[in-house]
């Protein structure tokens, strides 16, 4: 079976790659609308960026309106500020929402209307260059072709797909993630293990997206809790970039399966980040997707080095399973209590829950498919787990 791989036009990556991306940043116009959240500001990664860009003369307008949870809203209005400002590419710079939302915003500035027009649907038009610049290590958006925007109109979380979504560049500089604190540090990089995770174990995996998929396993293993443990430590922080970049790629390649169908909806109804519902959903998905991908975990076992010679496939799989799950403890992984959602709202939205995960495909990919009473069955486990 043929496959059609993506990544990114370029890809800049190491220390102080900000200053290289400037010969490429150049060519794309003369006004950049930079998309980001108060926190990129406030700790001064936005001056980062803004410094590199007044030192070759690109002007530029800031639009500071993203939180971690994007709605339509605030992309329909970055696309105005985009027209009006008269910019002619755009820089995403923060977590997955700012990169996220600045693929979205890219879309509607180049064929107009409103971004819940574009949900699950093609995209014609070209979007205006665009550029991601991550500072975490989690999301992997700077290489996918996918934005993720919650409709506040009806409480789910849109799935936008297509190749004009990849960024044309894609800076990664773990020298923007160091300010990044331990608990963030924990979310986004589980999330960055899911992505790669489930990229392996998904039924559209292939050659390709498994290289990358399985290289970012090892190097999460191996890096993220020195990171979790001393944010300064750069030769780990370049790791976790990478791996995240590699999942990122991996997922937008092969996608992603039943974590993800059910985080989404999770994060559109109580508003948890997308890396904190990833990372308590792991800690119960993972044993329900081992049954339907014994050989694809013993391979990762093998990897991160916990399968032990004379293993059964199967007991290669549980291998990785524990070590997961071990290391989720280690990280501190918060339940969904601690997010202040009621007992009451979880268990009467279970049903709408189940539904708007198996509504947005991603289950479907997972090499057991859930039914809509598994994943009920699922969202229970994960409250009990909590308590």
């Amino acid at each position: 079976m043929a496959n059609l791989f993506f990544i990114p036009n370029n890809i800049i990556t190491g220390e102080n790659a900000i200053r290289l991306s400037m010969d490429h940043i150049t060519a794309f116009g003369k006004k950049a609308l930079i998309v980001t959240d108060e926190a990129m500001v406030k700790f001064g990664n936005v001056k980062k960026l803004t410094d590199e860009l007044d030192g070759v003369g690109i002007a530029y307008e800031i639009y500071p309106g993203i939180n971690s949870e994007p709605t339509h809203s605030m992309i329909d209005a970055g696309a105005v500020i985009y027209k009006e400002s008269g910019c002619d590419f755009l820089i995403g710079i923060g977590g997955g929402s700012p990169l996220d939302s600045m693929k979205a915003i890219a879309v509607v500035a180049a064929n107009g209307g409103r971004i819940t027009e574009y949900a699950g649907k093609k995209i014609e038009k070209d979007s205006p260059p665009t550029v991601a610049i991550p500072t975490t290590a989690g999301t992997g958006s700077e290489a996918t072709k996918v934005s993720i925007i919650t409709n506040t109109d009806t409480d789910v979380k849109m799935l936008l797909s297509d190749a004009k979504l990849m960024a044309k560049l894609a800076v990664v500089d773990p020298v923007f993630t160091l300010t990044v604190p331990p608990s963030v540090t924990a979310a986004t990089g589980i999330d960055a293990l899911t992505h790669a995770v489930e990229a392996f174990t998904s039924v559209k995996a292939f050659p390709m997206s498994d290289i990358f998929a399985e290289s970012a396993v090892v190097k999460i293993f191996e890096n993220i809790q020195a990171c979790y443990t001393d944010g300064s430590n750069l030769s780990a922080r370049q790791q976790m970039a990478t791996a995240a970049l590699e999942a990122g790629i991996a997922f937008s390649n092969a996608s992603v399966t039943i974590v993800h169908g059910m985080s989404r909806p999770i994060g559109a109804l109580f508003h948890v980040a997308h890396g904190q519902s990833n990372a308590m959903l792991l800690n119960v998905c993972l044993k329900f997707l081992k049954q339907g991908a014994v050989p694809q975990l013993c391979r990762l076992a093998n990897g991160i080095g916990v399968y032990q010679d004379g293993m059964m496939p199967e007991e290669g799989a549980d291998a990785f399973v524990n070590a997961t799950l071990a290391l989720l403890k280690t990280l501190d992984v918060k339940p969904i209590q601690a997010f202040g959602v009621s007992e009451e709202d979880f268990f009467r939205l279970i049903p709408k829950m189940a539904d708007d995960a198996l509504a947005s495909g991603s289950p479907g990919n997972t090499r057991r498919v859930p039914t809509k009473d598994d994943l009920m069955g699922l969202y229970k486990e994960l409250w009990s787990e909590g308590l």
